[in-house]
Order: structure tokens, then C-alpha cells, then sequence
């Protein structure tokens, strides 16, 4: 008769195999234009809130300056005049005069949320009923709009988002955090999304008409709210619409060089999952699937877990080889599995500790899923401050 150790050590590399074949075969429940469906093309405003210069911020921000969608106003915004990102605006302004493109600067702060902040000046600049917002690294094609606000054509589609893939800089640590997106973030989101999952919203692109945002109460219901995508898409689904996800697959830049910004980004990732679903994180240890099976076999070191765990261990791996789209590559970098799995477990466990992380020169009260207020620096005086909105 197996050993309660013996059986627990079967029971955890049944589930870490499971799950991982479930990642590498689960494409999600994505939402397609409709071919017997002409394109409305109803006015889409784009919201973009920047701040400091990325490092491929004009990039990104060219993409959107050739749409594809007849009907399209470029809003971006600011806090401060001499914010590097005010001249990248002047260059595209150069570059695209065709182009619908307003920069609005503005340095009032509304609630704790810098981001949604912005947002909030920004607003008063939008002139469409459909509205996208989106991050400033994120890049784009040419069908982005057209693509992402084809679902809002029907009624009962509240808000459209989209998954994203990593696009390191050269380096190791900005490959890890590449595969942190490509191979376990993504693939857990189309799991829950073939699962009948939809509550997820992502800060990369959110698409949703005006009325919707005007009838949760505007923007502004989400200035002290660190999660605010999230909360977007909750409350949206309070008004009895549906969240849905587009085919659009958009990159985004990862430019975290050392493991130091590369943990503390991550973690605080972490502690935003964790407090917006405790139970479903608890859970997660079964989704770190090479160190969990490694800890299956040492548990129960059997002919047929080993078969298991090899079976596993090949679903996890081919991840790494798994397009996440049609036209975009395979993360690759396999080699680097291991590490990435093993820094994943260590990010998990220490999350569940504190209330507080850090973001940039700010510290961020994370249970009660608030932002912290812009005059709490951490170290560092506010002035010198110039958070990152991911």
C-alpha cells in the first residue's frame, strides 16, 4: 500500500502534468471579427499615458500613427512639460501631420493613481465614442484599432483586451523576463479562458465605448485603485457585459537588465494576483511545472511517475516552441526553463509576505488594492520621481 508521501508525490506531478499540457494545447476563447460582418468603422480615440523615455517609445508610438482604421485620434499625456516623451510626440507630429494626434500636459493629480491620473486629464481630449487605452510600451500593426474594436460592434460586448508577448532587450535577465509573460503568464490566461474564464482585463488594451465608461462612473472611479484594469473589467462586467478576448496579440517591451528590477517587477505582480484572488494563488504552485514535478519525483521516485514527469517536463518545454500567434515567434531560449521555473516558485512564496511593495521610488499598499498616494517616496524624494505604468 503507497505511503501517504508516496501518494502525495503522485498527486503533485499528476497535476503539474496536467496543467502543463493544458497550457501548451489551450488556445482561449478569442473573439474574432466576423467575415459576414462589414466594419463599422465607428471613431476610435486612443489614450496613451506616458511618462520618461522608453526605450523604443517612438517605435511603439509609430505603429500607431498607420492604421489601418479610417478614423482614428491619438491622444497622448503627461504630467510634466520637460518630460523626455513631449519631444517623441514633436517628432511624430513631424513625421505623420496627417495624423489626428493631440498631447495633452497637464500636472494635476486626481486620486493616487498617477496612470489613471493622467487618464483623467487626458479624457476632457477625447472626441470618439469608442475608446481604446493602451500602454505606452506595447507594439502594434497596422490592423490594431480595426481589429481590437471589432467586438464592441456587438451590444452585449462590454470590453475587449488582449494577451501580449514578451519583447526583450538583449540580455539574459530580459529574456527571463520574456519567458515570465510567453510561458507562464499567457498560457495560464488562455487555460482559464478555455476554462470559461473572463475575468481578466490587461493594461496593454483595453478596448470599450464611452457610454460604458461614463455609466461605471467615468475613469475616475479607478484613481485610487492599483489594479485599475482589473477593476476596469469588473466593473463593466457589473453592468451585465460581456469581457472579451481579441485575436490581437501585441508585443511588449521588457527592459529589466539585472535580476534586482527584474525581481521587483515581478513580484509585484505577484502581490497583485495574490490580492486580488488568495485562493486561486495558493493554488498556483501547480503551474510552476519543472520544480514541482522535480519535487513529485523525489516524493515518489516510481517507474510510472517518472514516465509522468518526463511526459510533463516535454508539455512545459514546448512552450518554449508554441507561436503566440500566427505571426509572431516562439519564445525559444528553452534553456533557460529551469531557471525561469525555479525563479517563479521563489517569487510566489515570498509574495505572500507584506502589504507593501515598491514601484519605482513609491511604496505601494497591495492588499487593499489601493494605490499608494504620489507623496509616500521610498528613499527618494517625490520630485525626483518618474513611476512606470505596466
Amino acid at each position: 500500500m503507497p505511503s501517504f508521501v508516496t501518494l502525495a508525490g503522485s498527486t503533485l506531478t499528476v497535476l503539474a502534468t496536467l496543467y502543463a499540457l493544458a497550457a501548451l494545447l489551450c488556445h482561449g476563447r478569442i473573439r474574432r471579427a466576423r467575415a459576414d460582418r462589414p466594419p463599422l468603422w465607428t471613431p476610435v480615440t486612443v489614450l496613451k499615458p506616458l511618462c520618461g523615455a522608453e526605450p523604443r517609445l517612438e517605435e511603439n508610438l509609430a505603429g500607431l500613427c498607420s492604421q489601418t482604421h479610417p478614423h482614428v485620434q491619438l491622444v497622448f499625456g503627461v504630467r510634466d512639460p520637460t518630460d523626455p516623451a513631449v519631444a517623441v510626440i514633436g517628432r511624430l507630429a513631424r513625421r505623420f501631420p496627417a495624423v489626428d494626434m493631440r498631447l495633452v500636459v497637464d500636472p494635476r493629480i486626481h486620486g493616487s493613481n498617477l496612470k489613471v491620473s493622467n487618464l483623467i486629464n487626458m479624457m476632457q481630449a477625447a472626441r470618439h465614442p469608442w475608446l481604446v487605452l493602451a500602454d505606452s510600451d506595447i507594439v502594434v500593426g497596422p490592423d490594431y484599432v480595426a481589429r481590437v474594436t471589432a467586438p464592441l460592434a456587438e451590444p452585449q460586448v462590454g470590453i475587449v483586451t488582449c494577451l501580449y508577448h514578451g519583447r526583450p532587450l538583449d540580455g539574459v535577465w530580459p529574456r527571463i523576463g520574456a519567458l515570465f509573460i510567453d510561458t507562464w503568464f499567457a498560457p495560464s490566461v488562455r487555460v482559464a479562458s478555455s476554462g470559461g474564464g473572463s475575468a481578466f482585463a490587461f493594461g496593454a488594451t483595453i478596448a470599450v465605448r464611452a457610454a460604458t465608461l461614463e455609466a461605471i462612473g467615468g475613469i475616475e472611479v479607478l484613481e485610487n485603485r492599483l489594479a485599475d484594469d482589473y477593476r476596469l473589467g469588473e466593473l463593466v462586467r457589473g453592468l451585465g457585459l460581456a469581457t472579451v478576448l481579441s485575436d490581437v496579440n501585441v508585443g511588449t517591451d521588457v527592459t529589466e537588465t539585472g535580476l534586482r528590477a527584474l525581481w521587483s517587477r515581478e513580484r509585484r505582480w505577484m502581490q497583485t494576483i495574490r490580492s486580488l484572488n488568495p485562493l486561486g494563488y495558493a493554488l498556483s504552485f501547480i503551474t510552476f511545472t519543472l520544480p514541482m514535478l522535480a519535487l513529485g519525483l523525489c516524493l515518489a521516485p516510481t517507474a510510472w511517475n517518472v514516465a509522468l514527469a518526463l511526459c510533463g517536463a516535454a508539455a512545459r518545454l514546448g512552450l518554449h516552441w508554441r507561436r503566440p500567434a500566427p505571426d509572431i515567434p516562439a519564445p525559444g531560449h528553452a534553456w533557460l526553463a529551469p531557471l525561469r521555473d525555479c525563479l517563479l516558485v521563489l517569487e510566489w512564496a515570498s509574495a505572500f509576505a507584506g502589504t507593501t511593495t515598491h514601484w519605482r521610488e513609491h511604496c505601494l499598499p497591495i492588499d487593499t488594492g489601493r494605490a499608494a498616494a504620489p507623496d509616500r517616496p521610498c528613499g527618494v524624494p517625490a520630485a525626483h520621481d518618474r513611476p512606470s505604468w505596466r
